[in-house]
């Protein structure tokens, strides 16, 4: 009989923590932060535990041979059952995202389950694999900002896109395990990706902080106009149109916390690459299949530092921080669940 155990052992549970972070820094970027995006992130979790499913159901009798131990090939779940679950969650995650965000978060929420889809039943086991599963990750940041300025956040799209590259392409051996040449590539890919998270992005406004209506604001030099339903905060680098941060009430189109710490950015970004970059330097000294499986399991979980990284940098320094508290969270649960 199948238990909640064995579907969590499936879907890979725990490694969802480092799925909500791409819709926030998504949202932090485009300026879109609001009470909706809880639920899209919501959307993000369930589309990525579809794909999680549906993955070990496409691969089921290549798991029989190499991973037999997977819920599965030992008969726990049926391949009826993981499929069935794998629609399901599908369904579910196209509706939140359509009921939560509209238009124009369905219009990203479908190709992505799309992506999902293709990248397990098509693509996985093609040279285009990383490819596609790095586009998947990046329209779930995409799917963050629907409801702001798209373009904003194509940058920290394109740079968690590239972290699932390196982390994807070392997937591919973790069975076989690999050469020195593939994990010092991924490691160059990681210094990039961490160095992208702390470059400004050209014509970014940061994330917008609610304000009670009048109210100053404690420790700026832009105290709001008594009467006026909104607070201006010089330099604090919101969304305004002038360039400087929009502030609380009614009219403000995002919410999140802008916190004046500039060095976040950096120091988050620079967690990751230690962590995940350390991981893939074991693999270079010694290329076995468990050390290439620890490597990528760093990667997921590893993950939340950078997205964290990329909030931060979107003006939300507080947001970021408890995004970046996924990665501990993650490693610990990877010790009951494997996130791989």
């Amino acid at each position: 009989m199948t238990t909640l155990a064995d579907v969590a052992e499936l879907v890979r549970a725990p490694a969802a923590l480092s799925v909500p972070g791409d819709v926030v820094a998504g949202a932090a970027a485009a300026g879109a932060l609001s009470p909706r995006t809880p639920a899209l992130a919501g959307a993000s979790v369930l589309l990525y535990w579809a794909g999680m499913a549906a993955n070990d159901w496409a691969d089921r009798e290549l798991d029989a041979v190499e991973r037999p131990e997977r819920p599965i090939p030992s008969g726990r779940v049926t391949p009826a059952a993981a499929l069935g679950l794998a629609a399901g969650l599908t369904a579910a995650g196209v509706g939140l995202a359509a009921a939560v965000g509209g238009r124009r978060a369905a219009a990203l929420a479908v190709p992505l389950a799309a992506s999902i889809w293709g990248y397990d039943l098509l693509a996985k086991n093609t040279a285009a694999g990383p490819a596609v599963m790095a586009a998947c990750r990046g329209l779930d940041v995409l799917l963050g900002a629907s409801g702001g300025h798209l373009w904003r956040a194509l940058p920290s799209a394109a740079t968690v896109a590239a972290h699932t590259w390196t982390v994807t392409t070392l997937s591919r051996r973790e069975v076989t395990g690999t050469d020195a040449a593939l994990p010092m590539r991924t490691l160059a890919g990681t210094a990039l990706v961490a160095a992208s998270a702390v470059i400004a992005v050209p014509g970014a406004r940061r994330a917008a902080v609610p304000a009670a209506r009048g109210a100053a604001v404690p420790g700026t030099r832009g105290a709001a106009v008594p009467g006026t339903r909104t607070a201006v905060v010089p330099g604090a680098g919101a969304a305004g149109a002038d360039g400087r941060a929009v502030v609380g009430g009614g009219r403000a189109r995002s919410a999140g916390f802008a916190v004046a710490l500039p060095a976040l950015p950096a120091l988050l970004a620079g967690w990751y690459a230690a962590r995940y970059g350390a991981a893939q330097a074991q693999v270079v000294r010694d290329p076995s299949a468990g050390k290439v499986r620890a490597a990528v399991g760093a990667g997921i979980t590893g993950l939340p530092a950078l997205q964290g990284a990329l909030t931060a940098r979107g003006g939300a320094g507080l947001l970021g921080l408890a995004v970046a508290a996924a990665a501990p969270l993650g490693r610990r649960l990877a010790r009951k669940v494997s996130p791989t």
